[in-house]
């Protein structure tokens, strides 16, 4: 099949309400339904004009740390007794390796998790510890490279970190939730780096509220979505990605991701590590949240490049997730102090 005919098929099988409810249903008792809290205090009431309102998706309360459990156990919870039995294979930064490592052992079966070395140390001991296998590699681009070869020697399945159905639907039960809790948003912001949990959340939020705007938002040095929206077509970093936001350093954009976001995404703007460490240093001043530069990428995208446009009205951002060791938080909120 060739690039274009594969990006066509992607783009006819997004995920459905339907799809997404399923995936409610199939990962209920085994996932948190996360709270949500309005931001009403520091930055946003100094930056923003008074009928502003800011809510806050904290999936970073999510067991994990992460989103990323939802849309793990839900490809995992839909293998069969033989597939689970030859274990699964995942690559990734960090959180899409704790949440594989979790599901699977929930769902009884074994994982090999392929991360990067310079991998947070709290993500690689948390897989460990989770009874993982792990095994580090030069970076990214490698980790996925030997997933695959693991996958086919080891006859064990991909759960891959952002792209696919069974993915997106776990990550829009994020989005129906958040609709469901907050009435009337005029826009979200979903932090982004292969795009999977940004595909389920506008794929939820437009199929149930079509007048609510989607943007993406994604760090300069690892800005993939943005350059694939540009082209139309899927895009690769060069060089390895840039950016201190690792969860969203994903080396490319893939077919199925991308074609939901084209469907479903109004924008995808873009985000300085300078613009990152100032949001948490505000998340944690005002909100008291201790937020990985990922989880902070929605509100710096609110305070910067969405400022105007977003001023004034009812507005979600997702706080994806929290795994972050205590030095490398302090280090980074001390310098958003300073910028």
């Amino acid at each position: 099949m060739s690039h274009t005919s594969a990006h066509k098929a992607a783009l006819s099988r997004y995920p459905t309400l339907d799809d997404m409810r399923a995936a409610a249903h199939r990962l209920a008792g085994k996932v948190l339904p996360t709270p949500v809290w309005r931001w009403q205090t520091g930055v946003i009431a100094d930056m923003l004009s008074p009928d502003t309102e800011v809510w806050l998706k904290l999936e970073l309360l999510q067991k994990t740390g992460t989103f990323k459990l939802r849309g793990a156990l839900n490809c995992i919870e839909a293998l069969s007794d033989e597939e689970r039995e030859h274990g699964v294979v995942a690559a990734s930064a960090g959180n899409h390796a704790l949440a594989v490592a979790y599901a699977a052992r929930l769902a009884g079966t074994h994982a090999k998790v392929l991360m990067p070395h310079y991998a947070s140390p709290v993500r690689i001991e948390g897989c460990r510890a989770q009874g993982a296998e792990v095994v580090l590699t030069t970076d990214l681009h490698e980790a996925f490279e030997r997933a695959q070869q693991i996958a086919h020697t080891e006859s064990r399945s991909i759960v891959h970190p952002f792209d696919g159905p069974l993915t997106a639907a776990g990550t829009g039960t994020i989005g129906v939730e958040f609709v469901e809790q907050v009435r009337g948003l005029d826009a979200v912001i979903v932090p982004v780096g292969g795009g999977g949990l940004c595909a389920g959340i506008a794929a939820a939020v437009k199929q149930l509220v079509p007048e609510c705007r989607v943007y993406g938002v994604e760090p300069f040095g690892a800005d993939a979505m943005y350059h694939s929206f540009l082209s139309g077509r899927t895009e690769r970093i060069a060089a390895a990605p840039q950016t201190i936001a690792d969860s969203l350093a994903a080396p490319c954009t893939l077919d199925y991701s991308l074609a939901v976001c084209q469907r479903f995404v109004d924008q995808i703007v873009r985000v300085s590590d300078e613009e990152l460490r100032r949001a948490m240093f505000y998340l944690y001043r005002d909100m008291k949240l201790v937020a990985e530069p990922a989880a902070a990428a929605s509100t710096a995208a609110l305070l910067g490049p969405l400022r105007e446009t977003l001023d004034g009205q009812r507005v979600g951002l997702i706080a994806c997730g929290s795994n972050i060791d205590v030095a490398r938080f302090a280090e980074l909120v001390n310098c958003g102090v300073e910028a």
